[in-house]
């Protein structure tokens, strides 16, 4: 362990690009990613992801013999690397397990070139034990070295927000964590030295993994509730939001909105800690009744605009819908887990043509996970539309002329409770 580490960074997504420009300002960082297209792009200033600016990239970027970003996709060029920051996709399949390739593929890679005094930490969302259990044994079978030993790991989990420009990764506090209490100390040092908002150091890697995967399991149960809520108000023609509103007049009431829980996150990492749950003999719950109470949104929301389509006689089978926004959230290009696509093939079930429209996700990721032949500019949407179905509450949707889209027959459903009251026939 040195105070002038080498830093490489295994996956240049939304969570590893800007951290390797984060630690890039004060060290030199190797940013390596199997996506040769990716760092194609990096390499000339472009983030697809939109989380860091080109100029801030490009600064980074240049050479420079004691700090600065260096991209890659051939897993030699991390040779020399001393600190190992793993990155990674951790999703779930159909099944909603747990997938761990990513990361087994991650440490292989990094087994490869790893030498003695080397430090491993992981970021990626795991379940409790995944670092030690998983893929320390990993590391220590490809490349013949001894755990805690030879090599040392720790746990730092990712705080990132997709999007947001406020809530940046070095002013989000740290959590950190270290297979011996020196290489603790030294990893979270490492963290501080360009963490603004401060490090948390945990006890142990098992407790920061658990720290990580409940954080979003509290969020997913809290959103699950107002849904239901909102189920129920709706039954009883009470507005949600004016509910919600008004409790929020309480000093500690939490305001929770409905919606589609989707992302990378909130809608991955309960399944995440109910996996490890049942291994251990316990069923979760609360955990799972709140993931199959948001999974069932996207038919919900279907299910209530054609409700409404039969209620307003506007044209059902055979008519047009617009879906507005296939994110997984507002005001960034993530597609990933995104849960829109669920109120589209559900309302595909009533043979509805349905027209997606969003100006922030990409057409060839959309077509290549969901199918979708995507429109990003107003001036390519039909005329008029029997349905309106505001799914993504992008800050460019605010001047959309919803009017201009529709007849007095159409049904206009707003899931983000963005639009004017006045111009909506339902909402969460």
């Amino acid at each position: 362990m040195t105070n002038k580490p080498t830093i490489a960074i295994i996956g240049l997504g939304y969570v590893g690009l800007p951290l390797a420009v984060a630690f890039a300002h004060k060290y030199k960082v190797i940013g390596f990613d199997i996506n040769r297209k990716r760092i194609i792009a990096l390499a000339e200033g472009n983030d697809a992801t939109l989380e860091v600016e080109k100029e801030e990239l490009l600064k980074v970027l240049k050479n420079n013999p004691d700090k600065g970003l260096q991209v890659t996709a051939n897993p030699s060029e991390i040779a020399n690397a001393t600190v190992y920051i793993v990155t990674v996709p951790t999703p779930t399949n159909k099944y909603n397990q747990p997938v761990l390739t990513p990361l087994k593929k991650a440490s292989e890679t990094i087994a490869g070139v790893l030498k003695a005094g080397d430090v491993v930490i992981y970021e990626s969302t795991v379940y409790p034990g995944v670092t030690e259990d998983v893929c320390v044994p990993i590391l220590e079978k490809h490349s013949g070295l001894q755990f805690n030993k030879d090599f040392f790991a720790g746990y730092s989990p990712e705080r990132i927000n997709p999007g947001d420009k406020k809530h940046t990764v070095t002013k989000i506090l740290k959590v950190t964590s270290g297979s011996t209490p020196k290489v603790a100390k030294y990893i979270d040092k490492l963290y501080a030295s360009v963490i603004t908002a401060g490090t948390h150091l945990a006890p142990s890697i098992k407790v920061a993994e658990a720290a990580k995967v409940i954080e979003n399991s509290q969020r997913d149960i809290n959103i699950a509730f107002v849904n239901e809520l909102s189920k129920i108000f709706r039954l009883m023609n009470i507005d949600t939001q004016a509910v919600l509103e008004a409790a929020a007049t309480k000093w500690n009431f939490l305001k929770f909105t409905p919606g589609l829980v989707g992302g990378h996150c909130i809608g991955v990492d309960p399944y995440y800690l109910a996996q490890k749950a049942i291994e251990e003999g316990y069923n979760p719950e609360i955990i799972l009744a709140g993931r199959r109470m948001n999974d069932g949104m996207g038919s919900y929301v279907a299910h209530e605009v054609v409700k409404l389509m039969i209620k307003k006689q506007a044209k059902v089978n055979g008519g047009r819908a617009l879906v507005m926004g296939i994110t997984f959230k507002e005001n960034c290009p993530d597609i990933r887990n995104s849960k829109v696509i669920d109120v589209i093939n559900e309302l595909k079930n009533y043979d509805l043509e349905i027209t997606v429209y969003d100006p922030w996700a990409n057409k060839d990721e959309v077509k290549e996970e969901f199918g979708i032949s995507l429109i990003s500019e107003e001036k390519n949407l039909h005329p008029q539309y029997d349905a309106i179905i505001l799914a993504v509450a992008h800050n460019k949707f605010k001047d959309f002329d919803i009017k201009k889209y529709s007849s007095k027959t159409s049904v206009v459903f707003d899931v983000k409770a963005f639009l004017d009251k006045n111009l909506i026939d339902g909402r969460l």
